[in-house]
């Protein structure tokens, strides 16, 4: 998704988590700008908390969600589901969806 590193701002937990790991495969081909976009329409989705996202090889995003309905409505969503079809037909050599529960979050900010 997005390349701006920040920490998602979440709220008292539970809450829900999508967990994506991907490789890619290579070159762009419109990957970072479909990316982008699929950020700016997460975040106008009703139950969208926050993203967190890294890539060095291995990439890892994470989407925070209030809950599963609203995990199931951002699958479903148009722009969304064109975006993975061309994930699997172009920039993924392989990829891997998890959903878990957050039920406990802490840390430390200097």
């Amino acid at each position: 998704m997005s390349s701006e590193s920040a920490i998602a701002a979440t709220p008292q937990p539970p809450y829900y988590a999508v967990i994506f790991t991907s490789l890619r495969t290579p070159g762009d081909d419109g990957y970072g700008a479909m990316a982008d976009r699929m950020v700016e329409i997460a975040q106008t989705m009703p139950g969208f908390l926050g993203v967190e996202s890294a890539r060095e090889g291995l990439g890892i995003t994470v989407c925070y969600w209030q809950t599963l309905e609203s995990i199931a409505a951002w699958k479903a969503e148009a722009e969304h589901e064109a975006a993975q079809k061309l994930g699997r037909e172009k920039w993924y050599a392989a990829y891997h969806t998890r959903i878990a529960r957050v039920e406990r979050d802490y840390g430390f900010e200097r």
